[in-house]
């Protein structure tokens, strides 16, 4: 069962697929790489190495994952979590992706990871704790 809405659940996904990819852009600015080489390398997943194709790879993998994290990784963990969760996704799907797809094993390795970290993180704070969790608490006596 999912704890979170889908609305919460779609936010989240946004919010983490949108921003995620600054330490890769950033590094490939820095570097002098082509900034949509990760994209066109997620089209691959997809038959051809396109920005379009590349983009339906992200946004169906973001909701994935995100759905993962709300999961396996609550909120009352917090951005900690939820960036450890994403470091172990992207070993994972490097792992899985680089034997199969030449054009992700091409991309940076601590970009991609850093990435993949920052997506966790952004999840997890963009989820927050669930909306009746805050309540709750507000709710609650204080402590003596």
């Amino acid at each position: 069962m999912i704890p979170r809405s889908a609305p919460r659940l779609i936010r989240a996904a946004v919010v983490a697929g949108a921003l995620s990819g600054a330490p890769s852009t950033v590094h490939a600015v820095i570097t002098g790489r082509e900034v949509l080489a990760s994209v066109r390398a997620a089209g691959t997943l997809l038959g051809r190495p396109t920005v379009v194709r590349g983009a339906l790879a992200h946004a169906v993998l973001t909701l994935l994952w995100t759905v993962v994290i709300a999961v396996v990784a609550p909120a009352r963990r917090g951005v900690g979590a939820g960036a450890a969760a994403g470091l172990l996704i992207g070993a994972a799907d490097l792992a899985i992706a680089r034997r199969r797809f030449p054009a992700i094993a091409a991309l940076p390795t601590v970009p991609q990871l850093l990435d993949h970290a920052a997506f966790g993180a952004l999840v997890a704070a963009t989820l927050g704790p669930a909306p009746s969790a805050v309540r709750s608490a507000a709710a609650a006596p204080p402590c003596p």
